[in-house]
């Protein structure tokens, strides 16, 4: 005797697990595109330091002070690169027979928090780790030459001026492991709400440490110290819509697009120091 089982289908997702950008605390949006695809942004130099002639000009100058010079102003030019899209239908009947679980709503959601900031953020750290100041030779991180790398990066940072306050390290959860077993290294984890909403997991020598999805980061990525003055990290446009029963359609019809870049500041590159590791 055949017996049919009854299936029965709950009306909940088996969701994938997703972690939220962290980009914000490393980056800025200090600059603005309305209106253009590209901006320019001026370098300005400066000049030398002189003895002043106190008795009177040297030989072929006019000014006690000095030679004079002019200063250059030239300008670097950021223009926008990336322009994204996706799209995707759903039919009425499936929404209904679903139990509602295949809505245009929570499927744009979802297809923002599994896709788009992912495909974001690998963009972001890629061109922070290409264009760091300093970039030494990959090595591989173990939990007793952690520190001494990481206290390298500081000294680097500390003669290049970078301001000392609101620097971030960013590490994958198997090199965030190396830091918890490295005995040099005490983390001071108690961080306020709202650097814990932005990600920061702990404060090392001052550095806010920021844990990343390894799929996120580059092939081979070790870690990077940063600050958010290097890079500009705009999002001139991020439009989605649910068109309802759009011709052609019995359903909805989902579309989106998010216009985004980053860039680093030529005179800003030593505000990025990035430790890769051997790739096998």
């Amino acid at each position: 005797m055949a017996i049919d089982l009854v299936s029965k289908y709950l009306p909940y997702v088996d969701e994938i697990f997703t972690t939220e950008s962290k980009k914000s605390i490393l980056t800025n949006q200090n600059y603005e595109w309305t209106g253009a695809h590209t901006i320019k942004v001026y370098k300005v130099s400066t000049t030398s330091m002189n003895d002043y002639g106190r008795s009177g000009p040297s030989v072929g100058n006019w000014s006690r002070y000095g030679a004079v010079v002019g200063l250059d102003a030239t300008t670097e030019e950021f223009t926008l690169k990336k322009d994204r899209s996706f799209t995707f239908a759903i039919d009425k009947l499936d929404t209904d027979e679903t139990a509602q679980q295949l809505a245009a709503a929570s499927a744009l959601a979802r297809q923002i928090r599994e896709v788009v900031v992912p495909e974001v953020d690998a963009y972001v750290y890629g061109v922070m780790a290409v264009n760091a100041g300093t970039a030494p030779t990959a090595l591989a991180l173990t939990s007793t030459n952690i520190y001494t790398e990481i206290i390298k990066a500081t000294t680097v940072m500390d003669n290049a001026e970078v301001p000392e306050s609101e620097r971030v390290i960013v590490v994958t959860p198997a090199v965030y492991q190396l830091m918890k077993q490295c005995k040099d290294i005490t983390m001071e984890t108690n961080i306020g709400n709202d650097l814990r909403l932005k990600g920061v997991i702990s404060n090392l020598d001052g550095c806010l440490v920021v844990k990343v999805p390894a799929n996120r980061l580059p092939e081979g990525f070790g870690f990077m110290m940063a600050h958010s003055v290097a890079t500009v990290a705009p999002t001139k446009l991020e439009d989605y819509k649910i068109h309802q029963d759009p011709p052609g359609i019995s359903g909805s019809l989902v579309e989106g697009r998010i216009c985004y870049d980053a860039f680093v500041l030529d005179n800003k590159v030593k505000a990025i120091y990035y430790q890769a590791q051997p790739v096998e």
